[in-house]
């Protein structure tokens, strides 16, 4: 189970929090985005959508690693447009819509699948 300090919504400024997952402490930023990328596991992914009320799926972990290899290729965490552009040609234009993203990941694609899979802030989202 969970348990976090002070409410967080995806894209709002709020004080640096920690949740408990899996008996561990872990410390999220302002936004709710890792402050030590090393704790990153998918069972934290999953606390962390379940705080915005999103059950993840395979098209959401499907998207979810792709960020993450994204990151460890290029070391930044896409913004929505270069999200959209590398999903298309990694994964193919079915997945490349703004409306399919939008759909798994409804209040900020970009920065929902940066959060669940560990990675800072998009430069373009802050």
């Amino acid at each position: 189970m969970m348990s976090r300090s002070g409410d967080q919504a995806v894209g709002q400024r709020h004080a640096a929090a920690t949740i408990n997952v899996a008996d561990a402490v872990i410390e999220l930023d302002q936004y709710g985005h890792l402050l030590h990328a090393e704790q990153w596991s998918e069972a934290l992914a999953i606390e962390l959508a379940a705080r915005d009320n999103i059950q993840l799926t395979d098209a959401h972990w499907q998207l979810i690693r792709f960020v993450r290899d994204y990151h460890a290729d290029y070391g930044i965490a896409p913004g929505m447009r270069l999200l959209v552009r590398a999903v298309r040609q990694r994964l193919g234009p079915e997945l490349a819509s703004s409306r399919y993203l939008y759909r798994l990941f409804p209040d900020s694609p970009a920065r929902q699948l940066s959060c669940y899979g560990g990675l800072p802030i998009p430069v373009s989202c802050i």
